[in-house]
């Protein structure tokens, strides 16, 4: 059959356990980034957001005397925290989704290689 340009059965075999391993890969690092606790703080120090790795809201923690400084001031600086944690949640979950998949070369002619 490989000579209609079919992959034999040991790289077939080969791939799915490569995918295999790759889906049991994946639940363990989703699992990881569900523990995760990552901080985002505004520019002023003043307001802190926390994400998993997965980009949910953990908490939040508000300096008081950013409450005294009024809604724009306090609004401005959890949104700074946020993006900074949001940023830092992405990166890691790229990184870590870069490590599992980074190794993966199925070598199956036919299929983009």
């Amino acid at each position: 059959m490989a000579g209609f340009g079919l992959p034999n059965f040991g790289q077939l075999t080969e791939a799915f356990k490569k995918a295999q391993q790759i889906q049991k890969d994946a639940q363990k690092l989703q699992q990881e980034l569900d523990a995760m606790e990552l901080e985002g703080t505004s520019k002023n120090g003043r307001a802190s957001v926390w994400l998993s790795g997965n980009q949910q809201p953990l908490r939040i923690r508000l300096a008081p005397e950013l409450l005294t400084e009024g809604p724009d001031a306090t609004e401005r600086a959890i949104l700074e925290a946020l993006k900074e944690a949001y940023s830092n949640s992405t990166s890691i979950m790229k990184e870590r989704m870069e490590d599992l998949t980074g190794g993966l070369n199925l070598n199956l002619p036919g299929m983009g290689n």
